[in-house]
């Protein structure tokens, strides 16, 4: 029993930051202008990703006998704040923006990478799921990296 209960906390934990990326995604896209609608694009398709994540992980946790926590977390709330905080501040430039969601997206590749850990009491099912979207989070992580690096050139 405590096995499920510790891999029902995990995967809501993922969802939760997957939540958080949605929200956080969307937020940058409002911040951009109109100038930048291929990063509208990009944000808006990682947000997609993010959502399967989340109907994937609750179908997950629904098959443990578990109930789905579809919140988000506090921290997450909080990073949106600091994001309000500082385009007041430093305008809402493409380089702030992307090194806004660099940190978001740290913030979920240390989550994943976590959930992946012998404590977490995952099934092998359960652990392909999430290593499967890890890759996707990394692959997204490296783009918006790669993207922040250039406006620096």
């Amino acid at each position: 029993m405590e096995t499920i209960e510790k891999s029902v906390e995990v995967l809501n934990d993922l969802i939760e930051i997957n939540n958080d990326r949605i929200a956080g995604f969307e937020h940058a896209s409002k911040d951009l202008g109109e100038g930048d609608a291929d990063l509208k694009a990009i944000f808006e398709k990682f947000s997609s990703d993010s959502r399967k994540n989340v109907q994937e992980l609750t179908a997950a946790v629904n098959q443990l006998g578990g109930e789905a926590d579809n919140t988000h977390s506090a921290s997450g709330s909080i990073h949106r704040a600091w994001l309000d905080v500082k385009a007041t501040f430093t305008g809402h430039d493409r380089k702030s923006v992307l090194a806004e969601c660099e940190r978001g997206e740290d913030a979920i590749k240390k989550a994943y990478k976590d959930a992946l850990t012998p404590e977490s009491g995952l099934s092998v099912q359960n652990e392909q799921i999430i290593a499967r979207q890890q890759e996707g989070i990394i692959a997204a992580h490296d783009q918006i990296k790669f993207l922040r690096d250039r406006q620096a050139e």
